[in-house]
């Protein structure tokens, strides 16, 4: 193809996909899986989120869950698959409750409590989520089927600025419901969400050796929680006890500051291999063993590092990049496993189905493109 100038622009047309889903007409910033069904949510900036079927070639339109008027940046299906929740970035959430089987989706609830969405998390077994704004407040919600409506169980306003993302703990029992929310203002807050009480508050300077890291993203294994940094510190942090036991500098030496960013982060629960990986906007991505931390293995891709997800309790491991591709690598070793093209625009997001053997993207360009990784 020519441009004006009269120069040839190379546009790759390789696509290796087994089917794909565009009615979207603008990026597709979240993607999600039902805990049971081979269905799919997709969330984007033409302000909509649909639901279709993984197991179809082509996909199977199931139905919109109508209501945003802003770009859907988040949300998730609770444990046992029975709502699913969706948040834009207006601030507005709401809940649908499948019935028929989940070949439909009806209206439940909806809320508008602030400004502007920045993460949802739902809780691993309980029909509770929770979200964090622009704001800084922490909001959590139980989905109650009796009183069939939303009820609030806790807002929390610790952080002064914007809360970028938060992680339910698993507790003991149905009495023990705790939250763990990070913020750019370098704080990290563990919630006792029956009470509204802080556990514990991490800060910059006491905490973390007079660092103060805008904390970006985080996630949980057992009761050890990683945190990463637009600044490229990571944190590793007992929840139990609220110390950080280990901190360190991923990258040094980049020409841009905005490419220490750690854009991911994934535990793995593979018996035997106790590994963890961060992935940064400079596309190198660190797995690092966790029992002494050091650092095990460095794969790199040519852009920015948008989601790492282990594959269940594998040492497979999965990652998007800005590049458009989407990765299978055996994160002992760093072999490329599988490579997924097709996308003209950045990989913005994943699901992993079928024990990792079909791979479902959220294309920056509108588009989602179904992998099947293994014949």
């Amino acid at each position: 193809m020519d441009d004006e100038n009269g120069e040839t622009i190379e546009i790759d047309m390789s696509n290796n996909s087994w089917t794909y889903f565009d009615k979207h007409t603008d990026s597709i910033f979240t993607i999600f899986k039902h805990p049971i069904l081979p269905l799919i949510v997709t969330g984007g900036g033409d302000n909509t989120a649909y639901l279709w079927t993984t197991h179809t070639q082509p996909p199977k339109f199931v139905g919109e869950l109508q209501g945003h008027k802003e770009s859907v940046i988040a949300g998730g299906f609770t444990s046992s698959g029975e709502f699913v929740i969706t948040a834009d970035m207006n601030g507005f959430i709401q809940v649908h409750k499948a019935s028929k089987g989940g070949e439909k989706w009806v209206k439940f609830a909806e809320l508008e409590e602030v400004e502007e969405v920045l993460f949802v998390t739902v809780h691993p077994s309980l029909p509770y989520f929770a979200f964090g704004a622009n704001d800084g407040s922490v909001w959590v919600y139980q989905i109650d089927k009796s009183s069939k409506s939303l009820v609030q169980i806790m807002s929390g306003f610790s952080h002064s600025l914007e809360c970028n993302g938060g992680v339910f703990i698993e507790g003991n029992d149905e009495n023990d419901l705790s939250l763990v929310t990070i913020s750019e203002d370098g704080t990290i807050v563990n919630w006792n969400c029956f009470t509204g009480t802080v556990n514990y508050k991490l800060q910059p300077h006491d905490d973390f050796k007079g660092v103060e890291s805008p904390w970006v993203t985080v996630k949980v294994l057992k009761n050890v929680v990683a945190v990463g940094g637009r600044d490229g510190q990571l944190a590793i942090i007992n929840n139990d006890t609220g110390k950080v036991v280990h901190g360190l500098k991923t990258l040094e030496n980049v020409d841009d500051i905005n490419e220490l960013s750690i854009e991911a982060i994934s535990w793995c629960k593979a018996p035997g291999n106790n590994l963890l990986a961060i992935g940064l906007v400079s596309g190198d991505i660190l797995v690092f063993e966790t029992s002494q931390w050091r650092l095990r293995r460095t794969i790199r891709v040519d852009d920015a590092i948008t989601k790492l997800e282990f594959v269940e309790e594998t040492p497979v491991l999965v990652g998007s990049s800005m590049n458009g591709k989407i990765y299978k690598w055996d994160a002992r070793t760093g072999e490329e496993l599988f490579v997924g093209v097709g996308h003209n625009m950045g990989v913005l997001d994943f699901a992993i189905l079928e024990h990792g053997k079909q791979l479902i993207t959220a294309g920056d360009e509108g588009v989602s493109l179904v992998f099947k990784t293994e014949n």
